[in-house]
């Protein structure tokens, strides 16, 4: 499907799939740390996330840093480092 980019390479939101994208894409983000692949799935979908301007680049590159480490934690990371405040708080993490 070719669509039209806006500034900063997000895509516009459609009205049809959107909900379902989202809600593919928040089960993937939470897939169990430990299962096979899992890192990269949870990448993947914080690409999504990041793309749609719910998730800083910092936030981002620590996903990227956990996703072929299917049992490391990237929200222990995130609150080590001090950052993606906002990220925790919609994962229900305190920060």
């Amino acid at each position: 499907m070719n669509r039209k980019r806006r500034r900063g390479g997000q895509e516009p939101a459609t009205a049809a799939g959107s909900d379902a994208e989202v809600a593919e894409n928040w089960a993937l983000v939470n897939t169990p740390l430990g299962e096979e692949w899992s890192g990269r799935a949870r990448y993947a979908a914080a690409m999504f996330f990041y793309r749609r301007g719910e998730m800083s680049a910092d936030t981002l590159e620590v996903y990227r840093i956990c996703s072929r480490l299917d049992a490391e934690d990237p929200l222990a990371i995130l609150r080590g480092r001090g950052t993606g405040k906002n990220w925790l708080k919609r994962m229900g993490v305190e920060p």
